[in-house]
């Protein structure tokens, strides 16, 4: 009986023990990931331009909102941005960097005449998102057209054109003898979906299965693969063409897995199996919401099957990712899957139907948070409005923030119509959707590196408090990296701005840049006292890596010829009378001071008798500054402010204009009539890594080196810093001045980017009408400071003045 009791005793040990282990590996998993989630946060962009189709020689004005990927919440880690014009090739044509403050930030581009018709894509990302797949930035696409340089306007393709038709098994896999679910995809070479009707057949040529799309080419079937058979489709189109396309491999051994709502609370995972060996196997469910809410679960299969159920509560709204595991914790099977969001931002713009030319519009916005418990208004919501001009030129209309965010940017591909899933709410739709999730689904997270026991580290820094600038110091004899190498950053600038680093192991250095705006030529040099056997390498900080999305062909409709003509001229018209008030907000510094603060003395030498030599100017009546010559080589040493009657043995950092000069007899040799003003700081000056003992700033009157010669060492290169905010311009017709004889042709009618509503949720916008009659589009996007999105688009008609 004893011994009974002892063994009895031991099986429960020996289950509490391995219950224990499961549980650790569960809280494992949860705590990898969690670690993962916390340190890899997700920047999501959407960038709002003005319009879908332009003319070379015209502006593209936008608005960015940065947002948390989590919550779409704003997000203020990235203080810096950048968008390009990409053409079919991936080359840009068009690159700037732009300003962000609290998740939000705009600029403009003008197009260069240089570019041929075509369509492009505007991409945008920060240095925080180029740590990840390309596929997460920004894209949208536009149709540029170049009236002066011949282009073919309607190009179709020629011959036989074979469509592009994709089997996407439920979880990633087909396992013979287990039931799959097929989701299928079928695209012409423009991008859209076709209709048609497929076939599965086996080797036999027997139709195991016939199948349709809903939707955009879309569909699925099911289908159970059979030991010792292979299969393939034949899919005919609508013009009867028909076209065979391959499945799949079918794997011997493998996971499969089903997803479908049990309940409506209720969301089951069942996953079936073929594995090697009898005994009992363990797999992992790790389901999350854009890396919230994770949830992980741990099974046996039992007759070669799992069910996992988890409640919807706990699921975050949009994509969530649901991943199966082995007992090795390697992934196995993957599948998406949509919740609806329960709340969107509703705007309503109240806008007159009719207008006359040069007549002043007066437009109301609402915006209230709408919800399936209850409305209520706006929280101080951001908007950014478009109004353009709707012509016979059309081109399709940029995607909605909601439906981008939702949808879009968590999925691989093209989407067609996507706002088409939440405008049309059905079972019917909420099917669609699902068959969306398997074919435009991707492994988002590389799980070797989530799952990894090592912290995960990054490349690019999110550039928080300005823009980095990144290189290479290198051996100039063997181009081997310079380790432990001081180097300085400077530029023509006022106030002087002076930036530091030491490279690495690797020779790299990073700069990070404060307050640089618009165009300017850098210098960038080592302590040339010391070291002059070395060069640099300037990385670009725009991203070499590109999605897989690519781009739809460009037609053009030959009829429409006359109307390109017309608004080609209108855009010369524009271009040519209305001023360029591009207005540039310059930036409101704190003070007008140089990087080292408030001198301890300034000097401006007209004030004081002109010496003929610099030496004079400095022994005469620069106090601090002590001349010396060692070597027949001239020294300046600083008297330390703190200790009186002593001085420092090494030289203080000197700059001209902000520029690094570390020899001083070229400043000795300088022309001093040139020098506007001499500033010193007499004491140890810390910035970043380095040490200086003391600082003596000359500065020109010019602020231009005034034909100071800098050592050839020294590497000067032009450099685009963020650019400059411009307000949009439009005239005012206001004071009796509707009769002006200076034509107003704009095609862009209104741009405000940073509309506010106040507590009520309300807000009005006021321009002008021009010229042009004809319909206008207007076009709003906002975003809460909770992340509720919502977007409004209305038009009205603008008709001729009668004088």
């Amino acid at each position: 009986m004893k011994a009974k009791i002892s063994i009895c005793c031991l099986l429960m040990t020996f289950s509490f023990t391995l219950f224990a282990q499961e549980d650790a590996m569960v809280t494992s998993i949860k705590q990898r990931f969690g670690l993962y989630a916390e340190r890899a946060i997700q920047e999501k962009l959407y960038v709002h331009v003005d319009r879908p189709f332009y003319l070379v020689g015209e502006t593209i004005w936008f608005k960015a909102y940065n947002l948390n990927g989590a919550s779409h919440k704003f997000l203020d880690i990235s203080k810096v941005a950048y968008l390009e014009v990409l053409d079919i090739e991936n080359n840009a044509v068009v690159q700037t960097k732009f300003s962000m403050l609290d998740g939000k930030g705009n600029g403009s581009v003008l197009i260069p005449s240089t570019i041929v018709s075509g369509k492009y894509k505007i991409r945008c990302y920060t240095n925080w998102m180029k740590n990840f797949n390309a596929d997460q930035y920004f894209e949208t696409p536009v149709s540029i057209v170049n009236p002066f340089i011949r282009f073919e306007p309607d190009r179709t393709v020629k011959g036989d054109v074979r469509h592009d038709v994709q089997f996407f098994p439920e979880g990633g896999h087909l396992v013979k003898n287990l039931e799959s679910k097929v989701a299928f995809r079928a695209i012409s070479a423009d991008g859209t979906g076709i209709k048609f009707n497929g076939a599965l057949v086996n080797q036999q040529n027997d139709t195991v299965q016939k199948f349709t799309p809903a939707i955009n080419g879309i569909g699925y079937f099911t289908f159970t693969p059979k030991e010792g058979e292979s299969y393939k489709a034949f899919v005919t189109d609508a013009n009867g063409k028909r076209f065979e396309y391959p499945l799949p491999a079918v794997e011997e051994l493998g996971y499969v897995m089903q997803v479908k709502d049990s309940t409506e609370n209720l969301v089951k995972v069942t996953v079936s199996a073929k594995v090697a060996g009898e005994e009992p196997v363990q797999v992992y469910m790790l389901a999350h919401t854009r890396q919230n809410n994770p949830q992980v679960e741990k099974k046996f299969l039992l007759k070669n099957k799992a069910v996992f159920l988890i409640d919807k509560s706990e699921l975050g709204e949009g994509i969530s990712h649901i991943t199966i595991f082995n007992e090795k914790v390697k992934p196995v099977s993957e599948r998406l899957y949509f919740k609806r969001p329960g709340k969107q931002l509703a705007i309503e713009a109240k806008v007159a139907k009719t207008f006359i030319t040069r007549e002043k519009v007066a437009m109301d916005l609402t915006a209230a948070v709408a919800s399936a418990v209850s409305n209520g208004a706006g929280d101080l919501t951001n908007l950014s409005v478009a109004i353009y001009l709707n012509d016979s030129i059309k081109s399709p209309s940029q995607q909605d923030i909601s439906s981008y965010l939702w949808l879009t940017s968590d999925l691989k591909g093209t989407i067609e119509s996507p706002e088409y899933y939440f405008k049309n709410v059905s079972k019917e739709t909420d099917q669609q959707l699902d068959n969306l999730m398997l074919t435009h689904g991707w492994r988002r997270l590389k799980w070797e590196n989530v799952l990894s026991s090592q912290i995960p580290k990054f490349e690019n820094l999110p550039e928080y408090d300005g823009h980095f600038i990144t290189g290479r110091i290198l051996n100039k004899a063997d181009s081997t990296a310079a380790k432990g190498r001081d180097a300085y950053l400077a530029a023509l600038d006022v106030p002087a701005r002076l930036y530091v680093a030491q490279s690495d192991q690797k020779g790299k250095i990073t700069f990070e840049l404060r307050q640089f705006t618009g165009p300017k030529e850098i210098t960038i040099q080592t302590n040339l006292r010391q070291d002059s056997t070395y060069r640099f390498e300037i990385n670009s900080p725009f991203s070499k890596q590109f999605s897989t999305t690519g781009l739809s062909p460009f037609y053009f409709d030959k009829t429409l010829e006359n109307q390109l003509l017309t608004r080609a001229i209108n855009m010369q018209t524009g271009n040519a009378f209305l001023p360029r008030i591009y207005t540039e907000k310059k930036a409101t510094l704190t003070d007008s001071l140089a990087f080292f603060g408030t001198p301890d003395e300034k000097y401006f030498l007209d004030d004081f008798t002109r010496f003929p030599t610099m030496e004079e100017v400095l022994r005469e009546y620069v106090k601090g500054i002590l001349v010396r010559k060692r070597q027949k080589q001239f020294h300046f040493r600083m008297i330390d402010k703190l200790l009186p009657n002593t001085f420092y043995t090494t030289d203080p950092l000197i700059l001209l204009d902000g520029i690094p000069i570390f020899d001083a007899d070229k400043i000795i040799e300088f022309d001093p009539l040139k020098i506007k003003k001499i500033e010193t700081l007499s004491s140890r000056y810390f910035l970043g890594p380095m040490t200086f003992t003391g600082i003596v700033s000359f500065s020109t009157y010019r602020n231009d080196l005034a034909g100071f010669e800098l050592d050839p060492k020294v590497m000067v290169m032009p450099y685009e810093g963020v650019q400059a905010q411009r307000e949009f311009y439009a005239p005012k017709y206001d004071n009796g001045n509707a009769n002006s004889r200076i034509p107003d042709f704009r095609n862009l009618l209104h741009w405000a980017p940073n509309v506010v509503t106040d507590k009520n949720g309300k807000a009005t916008v006021e321009f002008y009408t021009s010229d042009q009659t004809g319909q206008y589009e207007v076009v709003i996007q906002g975003v809460t400071p909770t992340g509720v999105t919502g977007s409004k688009s209305v038009t009205f008609e603008v008709g001729k003045r009668n004088f």
